[in-house]
């Protein structure tokens, strides 16, 4: 669930925009949450502005409980902000705004 977004930096010149988005998971044993920065790189198109840095309550642990180390976690989290529609929300705010 899209929690919200927000901008940051407004394209003042020489300047992308840019912001944070936050999402959310419902989840049994609690709420699991998503965060990442995020930058306009061209017309029409914006990025994750470090795929290396999603900030989240989770603990990824592997297939014998041992958790995981924030390299491949990070693959696991670029994987899962992948599969969510958050450009789609980035442009809805951008285009109200």
């Amino acid at each position: 669930m899209h929690l919200g977004t927000r901008v940051t930096t407004v394209g003042e010149p020489g300047q992308p925009l840019a912001g944070q988005t936050v999402w959310s998971e419902h989840l049994d044993h609690g709420e699991a949450g998503l965060a990442w920065d995020w930058i306009q790189i061209a017309d029409g198109v914006v990025a994750m502005a470090n795929p290396l840095c999603v900030v989240t309550n989770l603990r990824l642990v592997g297939a014998h409980g041992e958790v995981l180390p924030a390299r491949e976690c990070a693959l696991h989290l670029s994987r899962m902000v992948r599969e969510l529609p958050w450009q789609d929300e980035v442009w809805r705010i951008l285009q109200a705004a």
